[in-house]
């Protein structure tokens, strides 16, 4: 038979346990907000650079560039850049038509777009896309991968790959 002293003495542990428990669920939930949580949402595009490594100055890349990025919470992404001012104009594109002018065709490589599935590697800061489809037919099913940093609520980027390693991406959460 347990004395009221031993049961006192059980119940004043049971809540010491509970508390830790508590704390415990508390500090892993904080610590398992990784950057993969802080990467969900829209981002707008605030600034495209180009380093120039001879003089090792940034500048804007082909004049300024505009665009979104999106991540889910699944795993998703999907990413469109296009040269500012890329939405005024008078050309006429024709949906699932073969008799677009080639004036119009050209004009359509100033937009480049992708989506697809990401992974995140917090150990290297990189995030991974892999392009389900694209608007280059060459690049479906290729991977880029992307250095990111928050730098207060600005999100920036830097591909890994040689050929565009020399850019630097800077987004914002689009509200």
């Amino acid at each position: 038979m347990i004395t009221k002293f031993e049961d006192l003495k059980i119940k004043k542990n049971l809540k010491i346990i509970v508390f830790a428990g508590i704390l415990v669920l508390v500090f892993a939930c904080q610590n398992n907000k990784p950057e993969l949580q802080k990467l969900a949402g829209l981002w707008r595009l605030e600034s495209m650079k180009v380093r120039d490594t001879a003089t090792n100055t940034w500048s804007n890349y082909k004049g300024g560039m505009d665009g979104y990025l999106l991540y889910d919470n699944s795993g998703h992404v999907a990413l469109h850049l296009y040269e500012k001012g890329y939405e005024n104009t008078d050309l006429k594109f024709p949906n699932f038509n073969d008799s677009i002018p080639l004036e119009a065709l050209k004009y359509i490589t100033k937009s480049y777009y992708y989506m697809g599935n990401y992974k995140v590697s917090e150990k290297d800061s990189i995030v991974s896309h892999y392009k389900l489809s694209h608007s280059n037919p060459s690049e479906f099913g290729l991977t880029a991968d992307r250095r990111f940093y928050f730098s207060g609520d600005t999100l920036v980027m830097q591909p890994v790959e040689r050929k565009n390693s020399k850019l630097k991406l800077k987004w914002l959460k689009a509200e």
